[in-house]
């Protein structure tokens, strides 16, 4: 296969890059070739307890006890124990910054713009935990955000990990249906929410979704509403009080509580394919020494960065670049439509705000290129120093129009993981090409390979993405999940202790990856990973509807959510039918899983058992082969779904 490369990096910028310097420590004290990230990937995996180590004290971690071991035995997936006898604090770490320096900007679309220092972030913070101890907050409790992303779900989000609370968000265009299925099942004490948010110019209420939720949410003590659309309606709330209240309701020093590295910092979910979505449990330990990996090493992060990232907090994207804080960056958090007032809006505060890293998606760069926008025409944007992208893979055009229409220099960083491991097991490197369509790496520590259907490692030809050994930011466990049964099968049910992500990869002989879209029955649509069960769940409750299957379909270089209903008998199939199916996947879930296109099938396909088969539907849609067709109660039902799109 022939691989062209569109971008290599300066020798100067390179060989001053944390990823450089890092190579040359571990090549001097261990023998590693010189300049080989190939060869220092190949010894992290193998010495996986060498790797981490070394890491934990280049990234000078702030803990108050340190380890009496790096890894029990990194052969065991799950239950590998990691730093054991550490103890530390999240938040510390992302407060060990207290100057005047920015750490946050916040722009709110064209309507509101905002700075605040790490001087006030640490105040704020300690405005905050104080109130949520005096709520009664202690270690242990699930806090929740059900937030824009703004500065307020930050400082929650600190102050609640201070206490070694645990911090849970959800976006605030999620339906009520959508928040409840996640928060029902960890019953927060406390939730934080802001009054609405903008989306093109408007004002979005959510305080009536926000009613709908507590009143089925009876474990939440107390709200708090922060004002930023200037519609807060506090007299609707039988337990809520305002930010500005909570932050002065008590006078307490900051104290960072000390925890074990596995101590739970994040509940996240999961996409929900199988049922309710599952609640994923990330360590404070895991998430911290993983995310300053990622960005120091593979994104060559500084303290004078500033960082951008297009993202909800909702995506686990927002978890992943707040933590710049620790390394002392500043970060941009942007709510809003990302072409507002005009479809250049976010190149244009990239270009007004000097950022460093812009980080987007595949389907953001796809837009700017249907825009016919070129970027390069509005700044020759000289801090910029990095794109990064995920969600859904870039394609050969996207790298392309990048290199072409935005800036040569740049290192194209698109980047592969998920809410699973709350960080990324491919990425990029500021030391090696970018070749175009092909993530540049697997990430230090990170054992990632490519299987065949027996299991064997293979190179140059697509297979599964595994991980064959044990890494910090694995899941501690899933909530209320009895024996770790569902996290067993979420992962290890395909390759016995071996991690099974769900993603077809390609891997080259350089060491490069391709991304080749999901394996299994997970939708993508521009990069948002949506469970079928969240969309069966309010489809099926339609009384015009008897049955209905969704698949993601391949289209312009991303997926699109494709539904097929089953019509109850002496129900039509309309137009009235599609705009009342929309209006309800919309309002109960969120506008992301709404179908773009809604069809009528007369059958759809089942197991012997009784399993609804979405991956062999969407392998008729793309005119694959599908085997096992034994195994199907109505295998002719997949007729119905040939040549229909």
């Amino acid at each position: 296969m022939e691989y062209k490369a569109l971008w290599h990096p300066k020798t100067k910028k390179a060989s001053d890059s944390q990823m450089q310097q890092f190579l040359n420590f571990i090549h001097n004290k261990y023998g590693l070739p010189e300049n080989n990230y190939q060869a220092l990937h190949q010894w992290s995996v193998e010495n996986p307890d060498k790797f981490w180590g070394e890491f934990w004290k280049y990234s000078n971690i702030l803990h108050s006890e340190g380890y009496t071991s790096v890894v029990d035995d990194y052969k065991k997936m799950p239950g590998a124990n990691w730093f054991e006898g550490a103890r530390l604090n999240y938040a510390e770490n992302l407060l060990q910054r207290r100057d005047d320096k920015t750490a946050i900007i916040f722009w709110g679309e064209s309507q509101i713009k905002r700075k605040i220092s790490f001087r006030q972030l640490y105040n704020e913070v300690e405005k905050t935990a104080a109130g949520l101890r005096k709520l009664g907050v202690i270690k242990g409790d699930r806090v929740a955000g059900f937030m824009p992303n703004m500065p307020e779900a930050i400082i929650g989000m600190l102050a609640t990990s201070s206490i070694g609370a645990i911090w849970s968000s959800s976006s605030p265009d999620f339906g009520i249906k959508g928040v409840l299925d996640r928060f029902i099942q960890i019953k927060p004490k406390v939730v934080f929410a802001a009054d609405g948010y903008f989306f093109k110019g408007k004002k979005i209420d959510s305080q009536e979704n926000l009613l709908g939720i507590l009143d089925q949410l009876p474990s939440v003590e107390k709200v708090i509403l922060v004002d930023y659309i200037n519609n807060m309606q506090l007299d609707k709330f039988a337990n809520a009080i305002t930010y500005e209240e909570l932050a002065k309701s008590a006078k307490q020093a900051l104290t960072f509580e000390q925890l074990p590295f596995d101590h739970p910092l994040y509940i996240m979910y999961s996409s929900g394919t199988t049922g309710l979505p599952k609640s994923i449990v990330h360590s404070a330990g895991g998430t911290l020494i993983q995310h300053l990996k990622e960005l120091r090493l593979h994104c060559d992060l500084t303290k004078k960065d500033i960082h951008f990232y297009f993202t909800t907090c909702g995506w686990m994207m927002w978890n992943w670049f707040v933590s710049s804080l620790a390394v002392g960056a500043t970060i941009v958090c942007y709510d809003g439509n990302p072409f507002y007032p005009d479809s250049d809006a976010l190149l244009k505060m990239a270009d007004e705000l000097e950022i460093t890293i812009f980080g987007t998606s595949a389907k953001y760069i796809t837009m700017l290129e249907s825009e016919g926008l070129i970027p390069k025409n509005i700044s020759g944007f000289p801090n910029l120093k990095a794109i990064l992208s995920t969600g859904s893979p870039l394609s050969g055009e996207n790298f392309e129009y990048v290199y072409r229409e935005w800036k040569k220099d740049v290192q194209l960083s698109s980047i592969a993981g998920g809410t699973d491991i709350v960080s990324c097991f491919v990425l990029g490197n500021p030391i090696l090409p970018v070749y175009n369509g092909e993530i540049q790496c697997r990430g230090l520590g990170m054992d990632v390979d490519s299987f065949d259907d027996l299991g064997n490692g293979i190179t140059e030809e697509k297979g599964e993405l595994v991980c064959k050994k044990a890494f910090p930011s694995m899941p501690v466990y899933f909530w209320n999940d009895e024996n770790n049964q569902k996290y067993h099968d979420a992962y290890f049910d395909t390759y016995p202790n071996i991690w099974h992500h769900g993603d077809y990869i390609l891997i080259s002989g350089h060491g490069g990856v391709t991304m080749h879209g999901r394996s299994d029955a997970t939708l993508n649509p521009g990069g948002v990973r949506i469970g079928t069960a969240e969309i069966y769940r309010v489809v099926e409750s339609i009384e015009e509807i008897n049955d209905s299957v969704v698949i993601g379909q391949q289209y312009e270089n991303d997926e699109r959510v494709i539904l097929f209903v089953k019509m109850n008998q002496g129900y039509e199939f309309n137009d009235d039918i599609q705009k009342i199916i929309r209006s309800i996947i919309r309002s109960s879930c969120s506008p992301r899983h709404v179908p773009a296109i809604i069809l009528e099938t007369p059958d759809i396909p089942y197991t012997i058992n009784g399993k609804k088969v979405e991956v062999a539907v969407k392998k008729t849609i793309h005119g694959q082969d599908v085997k096992n067709k034994d195994a199907l109660s109505n295998p002719e039902s997949l007729d119905y779904f040939k040549n229909r799109l």
